[in-house]
């Protein structure tokens, strides 16, 4: 019986590589707690570029993905050059080249895992050959043309391939926060349109794909892959085989699952399957001159200790790096300040697609909120009354009442005759009699508005003492009141939210970007203004992203204020953003949180907010 096991799982251990692969998918995505949380790592980490593909939204992503980096970068060449993105690519490709694929990257485990699906296969022909050089005509197109071009000419960030094509960014980012059941999730729901649904189907295709070809996003779709490729003869850690032992007899070709014509070329993932086949020693994966691994026979030129010598290594590397993974898991998930803003709420000031180099959501991507962008289809109506303007019974009554009052008014005749009144202008004993009873009327009437007035004068000073401090818990759900905050407005005045106590308040996440953030805007200056002196209103740009509100704001007239979040993201972190907009926030008198969700928002929404916040 112990043969058995022993021989399954010498046929079924993991090989160095898949362990390296499992590893490096883990590293990317640390933060795992995003999957509980429902929201995705902020920290300052995810300004650096991951080697791997990885998209920036999935929720346990620590790292930006390069390719949506390197979109941004392009889009803001109009304001600035990227040279953190170029530098960190030429950085990645010089070391490692495709290796990364064949290696680090988590896109290509899923992959490879798919394909182990047991089904008839597709061996690699010259179809798939040329198919192979489709992926740069998306880089050409969808990562380099479309970014420059909006970029330039509309000063629009649009990380094309991200925003149509990227299966990752579907299935990691849009799928990973759309399976999360936090409450702040659930209006990524009314965010969807035909454009995910596009981009649903391609990752469904692409899935496919890679359970009968052999890594197919990889071989046909991935710029990255191609931008990587370009390096592969100059990477210093990678296949490299010794020509003065080849023999030429092709069969390291025949057996690569990749497209290549020989080994190391731009098609070479560099996973070193075809050591093992070469019956020459004449392939080794190196960093230099240095042996990382040698095929199991060894290497022709291997000294009597070398294998003993890379066992060695190999055992510190590990112990290494799974020090690194272990500080990674705490750090991301217990220690970072970020993490721990996400569970105790924030008092004081403290401030969410994309857009700078690094900071993705472009590879916003890649999030839910590029493929939303454009498809959210907002109410417009303008013509139904705004609830304020109809009158109440009661103010239509106090209307008749003072209509009567005015008319009656208008019939009290008085003299201002300095001569004897004529004799037909000598009241009557009755009409004198009515006369007095009117002036009692009237000195009656002037006493009890005079009653009024003081029982109005007491009612406002009874309403100015009312306490409108909360027992609520301080937190962004809803029952609970929301921490403080100041901010600068574009108007020179400052918002602060303690200060807001009996009004009811609005806050409002946006992005120059974000059309429905745009569509929305007329409904919450047509709110601010009806009820001006009742509401207080902030909406607040994202800091995050590029492009100058004001310059958009100039020509709109809006009344409500305007502020953008500061580099601390203070609002955002308080509302609990997930970079994805727009997202609406609304307190009542107490400051207590009666409505937090992301998604386009109506009039008829706005005013039915409005009554029940009151």
């Amino acid at each position: 019986m112990d043969n058995v096991k022993t021989s399954w799982w010498q046929r079924n251990k993991p090989t160095t590589r898949r362990l390296i692969q499992l590893y490096s998918a883990l590293l990317h995505n640390a933060h795992l707690k995003g999957f509980i949380s429902g929201q995705i790592y902020k920290g300052k980490a995810k300004y650096a570029c991951v080697p791997g593909f990885n998209c920036y939204s999935c929720p346990s992503a620590t790292g930006a993905c390069p390719l949506g980096s390197i979109q941004n970068a392009l889009a803001s060449t109009g304001h600035s050059a990227g040279w953190y993105v170029l530098g960190i690519i030429l950085l990645f490709g010089v070391l490692l080249g495709r290796t990364i694929c064949g290696w680090l990257c988590p896109l290509g485990l899923i992959q490879e895992l798919l394909n182990k699906i047991p089904t008839p296969k597709l061996k690699k022909n010259y179809v798939t050959r040329a198919l192979s050089w489709l992926k740069y005509m998306l880089l050409a197109v969808f990562v380099i043309a479309l970014p420059l071009l909006y970029g330039l000419r509309y000063d629009l960030p649009l990380p094309g391939f991200c925003k149509y094509i990227c299966p990752a960014g579907t299935f990691e980012g849009a799928m990973g926060l759309l399976s999360n059941t936090a409450p702040v999730n659930t209006g990524y729901f009314s965010m969807l349109g035909i454009l995910f649904t596009r981009k649903f189907v391609i990752m469904l295709v692409t899935a496919l794909a890679c359970v009968f070809c052999y890594r197919s996003f990889c071989r046909f779709i991935c710029p990255l892959g191609a931008i990587y490729g370009l390096f592969n003869r100059f990477n210093i850690i990678g296949v490299k085989v010794d020509r003065s032992r080849c023999s030429h007899c092709g069969a390291c070709v025949r057996s690569c699952g990749m497209d290549v014509r020989h080994v190391g070329d731009h098609e070479c993932i560099n996973c070193g399957k075809c050591m093992d086949i070469c019956n020459q020693g004449a392939i080794a994966i190196k960093a230099g001159k240095i042996i990382l691994k040698a095929p199991a026979k060894g290497c022709a030129d291997d000294g009597p200790d070398a294998p003993q010598k890379r066992r060695k290594l190999g055992r510190v590397l590990w112990g290494i790096a799974l020090a690194i993974l272990c500080f990674a898991l705490l750090w991301f998930n217990v220690l970072d300040p970020t993490v721990k803003k996400e569970s105790i709420p924030i008092a004081g000031s403290s401030a969410a697609l994309e857009l700078d180099a690094g900071i993705e959501p472009a590879a916003t991507e890649a999030s839910v909120a590029a493929e939303a962008s454009d498809t959210v289809e907002t109410s417009t109506a303008t013509e139904a009354p705004d609830a304020a303007e109809i009158p109440t019974d009661a103010e239509m009554s106090a209307a008749r009442d003072t209509s009567a009052e005015a008319e009656a008014s208008d019939t009290v005749e008085t003299s201002t005759a300095t001569e004897a009144p004529d004799a037909a202008e000598i009241p009557t004993d009755a009409e004198m009699s009515a006369a007095g009873n009117t002036s009692a009327e009237a000195e009656a009437s002037d006493a009890a508005e005079i009653s009024m007035d003081e029982e109005s004068s007491t009612t406002t000073q009874e309403a100015s003492s009312v306490s409108w401090d909360s027992d609520a818990p301080v937190g962004r759900e809803v029952g609970q009141q929301l921490p403080d905050f100041i901010l600068p407005c574009y108007d020179g005045t400052e918002f602060h939210l303690a200060e807001q106590r009996g009004k009811i308040v609005f806050i409002n996440l946006w992005a120059t970007s974000c059309t429905p953030c745009k569509n929305e805007l007329p409904f919450f200056n047509d709110l601010y203004v009806a009820h001006e002196g009742d509401i207080a209103m902030l909406v607040v740009h994202s800091s995050m992203v590029m492009d100058d509100p004001a310059e958009y704001l100039a020509d709109k007239g809006y009344a409500m204020p305007f502020a953008t979040d500061d580099d601390d993201d203070t609002v955002a972190e308080i509302v609990g953003s997930t970079n994805t907009f727009p997202q609406t926030i609304v307190l009542n008198r107490r400051g207590e949180v009666v409505y937090n969700k992301i998604g386009s928002i109506t009039p008829e929404m706005l005013s039915a907010l409005y009554d029940e916040a009151d």
